[in-house]
């Protein structure tokens, strides 16, 4: 029986068909002209004029209080002190006048319809005072907060105090005559851009406003206290008191929107138009500045 010999088989291999591209000579690129859209691209930046970072609606402007904020409630608390103000000299005026009714009747009867008059006039300058200083009180801690933030922000270094010292230090009676004006003077510390490790050292502002603050509340505890009295004495004498108390009370509402007005204006940024720019008039015992030992070609002489 003969023994088959094994077959000899060549594999050849090819590429596949389309595995080489087939190269075509590049051409230099064309300019087809500016770029064109069939509709308004929905891309871009926002359609807002131009704002602080965290003023942009998406941008954590609700998380870190800015410049912007700041001076957005500096104008609505300034109106409103403002506003208080006027009110209270109202009532201060209707309580004049109900003084100087006292002082007539001592010489005879009054009409009822001056009396009710005055009694109207007293009544509705008290209730509006009362609720424009609340509303403006209101507002300017608001104003306080945000103030303290940007503060903190601008001077690098947290404040002494935190939220919860500051408002129990506004509300608690008798603290909150002393601790509001050591409040306003690191404020104002902070504004300024002083360092952390010296000691506050407030203005003349801070300390008319502090010494009517402290006046005003003690004015108006003894107010209080002198209306439990119902003598016909005490009764003239707690008009006076009234007097007193609403003059000062208009007094702190102006000096608070100054104060308010004061530090908003150390937090804003440096108006490059308000700044004197300074040029050189003249360089007394200079030295003459060195000249080169030799110029190279196309150097200007």
């Amino acid at each position: 029986m003969r023994q088959l010999q094994p077959m000899r088989v060549d594999w050849v291999a090819t590429p596949p068909p389309g595995a080489y591209r087939r190269r075509y000579p590049q051409l230099p690129p064309k300019y087809y002209g500016p770029p064109s859209y069939p509709v308004p691209p929905r891309w871009g930046f926002p359609l807002l004029a131009w704002r602080w970072p965290t003023s942009v609606v998406g941008d954590g402007a609700l998380a870190e209080p800015s410049i912007d904020q700041v001076r957005g409630l500096s104008r609505t608390a300034v109106n409103a002190l403002w506003l208080g103000a006027v009110t209270a000299v109202w009532a201060a005026g209707s309580e004049i006048w109900r003084y100087v009714l006292l002082m007539r009747s001592r010489f005879g009867a009054l009409s009822g319809t001056t009396v009710s008059v005055s009694d109207a006039m007293v009544v509705s300058s008290s209730v509006v005072t009362v609720v424009a200083s609340a509303l403006a009180l209101l507002l300017t801690l608001l104003w306080l907060r945000r103030a303290r933030a940007a503060a903190a922000d601008t001077a690098g270094y947290a404040p002494s105090r935190s939220d919860r010292q500051v408002w129990l230090g506004l509300l608690i009676p008798g603290v909150n005559l002393v601790v509001p004006g050591s409040i306003a003077a690191e404020l104002e510390h902070a504004a300024l851009r002083r360092p952390v490790g010296t000691r506050p050292n407030p203005s003349r502002l801070i300390r008319i406003w502090w010494g009517l603050w402290a006046a005003t509340g003690l004015v108006f505890g003894c107010t209080v206290a002198w209306s439990f009295r119902d003598s016909v004495q005490a009764m003239a004498d707690g008009v006076l008191l009234h007097v007193l108390s609403d003059l000062l009370t208009a007094s702190v509402l102006v000096t608070t929107a100054l104060v308010v007005r004061r530090i908003t204006t150390l937090l804003l940024p440096i108006d490059p138009a308000a700044v004197r720019f300074m040029r050189v008039v003249g360089v007394k015992d200079a030295p003459e500045p060195p000249m080169r030992a030799q110029r190279y070609a196309g150097s200007p002489r």
